[in-house]
């Protein structure tokens, strides 16, 4: 058991590192969103959102991880962008 722990903490590490990117991620969002606004344009960019899920997918391969469970991670991530564009400042 002691062994697993050293991991467990890098584990705990990277979780922080992944929120922190997820927050700075959601803050460049809500920038968008208000430009959209600015600008009369749509929040919902669905070409724009294909093309993350296409190239979120072959990075996933890349990197060897299962690209329909990283393209699952990255519906919600995007489902949190879109909510965050249409949050009002």
């Amino acid at each position: 058991m002691e062994r697993i722990l050293p991991l467990r903490k890098k584990i705990d590490k990277i979780d922080e590192q992944i929120l922190r990117f997820l927050k700075e991620r959601i803050d460049v969002c809500e920038n968008i969103g208000v430009f959209k606004r600015e600008h009369g344009l749509p929040v919902r960019d669905t070409p724009r959102e294909n093309e993350q899920y296409l190239r979120i997918t072959e990075l996933a391969s890349k990197l060897g991880l299962d690209p329909k469970e990283v393209r699952a991670v990255y519906r919600k991530i995007i489902a949190m962008s879109i909510h965050a564009q249409e949050r009002e400042n």
